[in-house]
């Protein structure tokens, strides 16, 4: 029968579950940080990027809702105003990520309207609808392990090499914020998400169910991933060889 893991055994296993398929390993992101991909390819990045984005600070609002312990509402509440910045509007998430994808020549209507326009790719979909399943319908270990253990916890050591080689390439860190709070403010939501993923993590079971939650949501992102890459690089890279 399995034990109740310690507090920092269970950590250790969480992070462990987001190394295997850290998105810093893929071929789009290796491509990226090595200066392989134009602006061009990096703007319709974003594209896909922002549709999975977008929805974020209603579906922190609904995680929110069912926490029922004061201080894991707290820090949620604190990555909510980080997402939308009401005090800032300008600084909301989505709208630094306009900014950056305007850097790379896309525009906002392009953003706003890709899902209509039939732009959005399926696995980029499926990425936004297995946040809305963490949030509304599985536990709220697996939430939070899943969003801010899984995902948050990977950006501070994905963007710096992407920063490095788009500054390279003329953009400038007003362009890159979106890039910047990330780095700065997802270690410390990757470490509010151990703390309430353990709080609610309180048997073996859920330990299991919130390890296989991170696993579960890095292999999503990969996925997301080959998607964008098939799109935007591999099939480039066929139309040149063809032409």
């Amino acid at each position: 029968m399995a034990k109740l893991k310690s507090q920092k055994a269970f950590y250790a296993a969480l992070e462990a579950a987001r190394s295997p398929i850290h998105s810093g390993g893929h071929p789009f992101s290796k491509a990226w940080s090595k200066g392989q991909l134009t602006l061009d390819q990096v703007g319709r990045w974003a594209i896909q990027h922002f549709y999975y984005i977008d929805a974020i600070p209603q579906q922190f609002a609904y995680f929110i809702s069912r926490l029922d312990h004061l201080l894991a509402r707290r820090h949620m509440l604190e990555n909510l105003i980080g997402e939308e910045m009401p005090h800032l509007p300008p600084k909301r998430h989505p709208d630094l990520l306009v900014k950056f994808a305007k850097a790379c020549g896309v525009s906002k209507n392009d953003l706003y309207k890709a899902e209509e326009h039939g732009r959005i790719l399926p696995s980029t979909r499926a990425m936004r609808a297995w946040i809305w399943e963490l949030v509304a319908f599985r536990h709220l270990a697996e939430g939070a392990a899943g969003i801010m253990v899984a995902l948050e916890g990977q950006l501070p050591t994905l963007y710096p090499d992407f920063v490095k080689t788009m500054k390279k390439q003329g953009l400038t860190d007003d362009d890159m914020e979106f890039f910047h709070v990330h780095i700065v403010n997802d270690v410390e939501h990757a470490h509010v998400g151990l703390e309430i993923t353990a709080d609610y993590a309180n048997t073996p079971e859920l330990q299991e169910r919130a390890v296989a939650a991170v696993r579960a949501s890095t292999e999503m992102r990969w996925r997301m991933l080959d998607g964008i890459y098939d799109s935007i690089v591999a099939r480039g890279s066929k139309s040149k060889r063809a032409a």
